[in-house]
């Protein structure tokens, strides 16, 4: 199955190449084999595993992944209360408690090319005579990633998701942080999703496995020349004010002569970067000999002017609302401020999980409020 940024192949118990999946961690080096003892006897609980090699998800390179109790791994570099969001690759999310039987084990192992993490006789907290579940994802350095199932007692679509989401899949979201002013040492976090894998959970049974195969994307390349002749499935232009690949965004009002770093908006940074890149290119690059390249600078220089003058008028809007807090264009813009816009608030008491981090950084962290929006 295509997926854009993935494509995913289900194997059945009965395709030998679901056996051939499933890593036998009793024969691996037991000096590389690791049983987490928090996670092995906790509820909801994460801890950070660092990796001896980069893995690619999503095209950005992770050297750290946080594998939590609830039969998921997050990929985010913020750490909080909602890590079943966003953010995850999940063999099969679910309500699972290790602390509810002595057989319980979290167990990962890093062999320098790839880590496999199982959840090894893992019960659900509440549903612990539906039986024991095996099951394992394993993340290789070319981006592949395995979910591989032993022992699965029941159908997926009857966990119950009433105390914790049910989720087979991958999932990735870029953060943006606002700095509140008025509140010393605070921000807020805004997490936008803008792509999942869902699996479909009927094939998921025992002695079955997914082999997800990441597809080429615009990060992959590193110099213009490889930009202009890729043959994907995304836009692809290479901005000389970055030194690095991006995608032409389609965010309105700004129409796609704007160019943003990737999908992650530079969240690597902390912060959204937006780069115009037009006539920067050299003259003999590959761009230059591409016919039609000059309407596309005209197009892109009325762009830029087209920006400009939403910007001028973006601030002339704000300068007469600030002095005429009264106006039918002021009270239009308080009721339609983001704070009303659609958003899920991570707040105690909403109804969703809440993980702890076991293994927390040891660094002082400032005070967060986390929002995370609509998939894109």
């Amino acid at each position: 199955m295509d997926h854009n940024y993935y494509t995913s192949k289900t194997y059945a118990p009965s395709d030998p190449m679901s056996k051939d999946l499933w890593v036998n961690i009793d024969l691996m080096e037991k000096d590389k084999v690791k049983i987490h003892g928090i996670l092995s006897n906790t509820h909801r609980q994460a801890a950070r595993v660092n990796l001896s090699f980069d893995f690619p998800f999503y095209g950005h390179l992770l050297r750290e992944i946080t594998v939590a109790t609830g039969g998921f791994i997050y990929t985010g570099d913020v750490v909080h209360r909602m890590l079943t969001a966003t953010q995850y690759i999940a063999p099969l999310m679910a309500n699972f408690d290790p602390s509810v039987s002595r057989n319980s084990t979290v167990i990962y192992f890093d062999n320098g090319t790839a880590l496999v993490v199982q959840w090894d006789h893992v019960h659900l907290q509440d549903n612990y005579n539906l039986g024991s579940f095996t099951f394992q994802a394993t993340l290789h350095n070319t981006g592949r990633i395995i979910f591989a199932y032993k022992e699965i007692p029941t159908e997926i679509s009857q966990i119950s998701f009433v105390n914790h989401p049910v989720k087979v899949g991958l999932s990735d979201a870029f953060v943006v942080v606002h700095k509140i002013q008025q509140i010393p040492n605070v921000r807020r976090r805004t997490i936008y999703e803008y792509h999942r894998v869902e699996l479909t959970k009927t094939r998921i049974t025992n002695s079955t496995a997914v082999e997800i195969t990441p597809l080429p994307t615009c990060l992959q390349f590193t110099s213009c020349s490889d930009c202009i002749s890729s043959q994907i499935n995304f836009n692809c232009s290479w901005c000389h004010r970055l030194n690095r690949l991006v995608s032409i965004s389609s965010l309105p009002f700004i129409f796609s002569f704007i160019y943003t770093l990737g999908h992650k908006y530079c969240a690597e940074h902390d912060r959204i970067v937006l780069c115009v890149c037009f006539s920067a290119m050299p003259a003999d690059s590959a761009v230059n000999r591409v016919p039609g390249t000059h309407f596309l600078h005209t197009g892109l220089i009325l762009g830029i002017l087209l920006v400009m003058l939403v910007m001028i008028a973006g601030v002339l809007i704000t300068v007469y609302v600030y002095h005429h807090p009264t106006s039918a264009a002021s009270l239009f813009l308080i009721e339609r401020r983001p704070s009303r816009w659609p958003a899920m608030k991570f707040r105690r008491g909403s109804g969703h999980p809440a993980y702890a981090e076991v293994e927390p950084v040891g660094q002082e962290k400032e005070k967060e409020v986390f929002i995370v929006s609509e998939q894109c």
